[in-house]
């Protein structure tokens, strides 16, 4: 093999030298990579190409010749990702996107090859370890949303009649002193993300049940999520055209939440961690909110859904009786009911 000329073996040196005296020399590291290029060393290019991506700064903190180096070894790392998984996926049998496990196994691929991010559980207030990490649960898991769905129409019927009423939907996000401002200024107080309960904070809200009886009866055989001063919530969330919901965890990670599309036009969005969905009026959908989840309306009417909270199928009985104990301790000693939010 022959030797490189003795001007780059002289850079070559000086760059061993930076990167000697500081591995994070970014410049050293792309030139490093450059150099190991053209000497056809391909892994251990992109090896430094990647040790460039991971120690930089964002770009608008750099001289913008160094930006544009950054980006050129950004392309270049995404060109070998997507060498590297067209190479993977060919020697892998053709997958069945309706079987389950092969449902799990192909997020594992996309996490793989970095087009999917790793979301954990991150409840504001509680965390109950050792439970499962799922984003959307499987619609099978939950065999009563059978009926729910089937009671759908009359849900929409009763809740139709809500709408008529001005001023029946409250804000979802209401001011109180001392109350944090998880979702910004801009939903604070908003009535474009509204809510009519049937039930709130563990108590029945009389009025508003009576006034729908077959959405009442639609969950009685729900496992509704209780704890004392705190669930279950039962209310028809409402959001306005042209209004997003940002990023947000729930509470405590000891519930899931399920939505009732009832009325959904085009264009209406949710996202749990890495999956979007587009509600479908009539089809539930059971998540986890303790999970980053977020939701859009990007059209010009009204969305309404239906959401419950219920346990988490994986707690046993006792589990679920330790955790009310434990919260109707945590009142008596703070002497006051909780600031809490579905």
């Amino acid at each position: 093999m022959s030797r490189p000329p003795q001007d780059e073996r002289a850079q070559a040196a000086a760059v061993d030298r930076a990167l000697a005296q500081d591995p994070r020399n970014l410049r050293a590291l792309i030139m490093k990579a450059d150099l190991l290029q053209r000497a056809g060393d391909a892994k251990g290019a992109l090896a430094h190409y990647q040790a460039a991506l991971r120690v930089a700064p964002p770009a608008e903190r750099l001289p913008a010749e160094l930006a544009r180096e950054l980006a050129r070894a950004r392309d270049v790392c995404r060109q070998a990702a997507e060498r590297y998984e067209q190479s993977l996926r060919a020697r892998l049998d053709p997958l069945d996107p309706g079987d389950r496990s092969v449902e799990r196994f192909s997020h594992s691929l996309d996490i793989l090859f970095g087009k999917r991010r790793i979301y954990h559980q991150e409840p504001r207030q509680f965390y109950f370890p050792e439970l499962p990490q799922v984003q959307f649960y499987p619609r099978e898991a939950f065999p009563w949303l059978d009926a729910v769905e089937a009671a759908t129409d009359g849900i929409r019927a009763e809740l139709l009649q809500v709408l008529e009423e001005e001023g029946a939907f409250a804000p979802y996000v209401q001011s109180a002193p001392g109350k944090p401002r998880i979702y910004g200024a801009a939903m604070l107080d908003n009535p474009s993300w509204g809510a009519f309960y049937l039930w709130k904070d563990g108590a029945l809200v009389e009025r508003n049940a009576e006034r729908c009886p077959r959405t009442m009866a639609a969950l009685e055989g729900v496992p509704l999520n209780r704890l004392p001063n705190r669930s279950p919530s039962v209310l028809f969330s409402l959001l306005r055209p042209h209004t997003r919901i940002p990023p947000h965890n729930g509470l405590v990670n000891t519930r899931l939440i399920c939505h009732l599309p009832l009325i959904i036009p085009p264009g209406c969005r949710f996202r749990v961690g890495n999956e979007t969905r587009e509600w479908v009026e009539g089809k539930a959908w059971v998540f986890d909110d303790s999970i980053d989840h977020e939701a859009w309306n990007a059209s010009d009417q009204t969305r309404v859904i239906l959401l419950f909270e219920i346990w988490r199928p994986e707690l046993t009985d006792r589990e679920r009786t330790l955790l009310q104990s434990m919260f109707a301790a945590i009142d008596a000693a703070a002497g006051q009911k909780p600031e809490w939010e579905i």
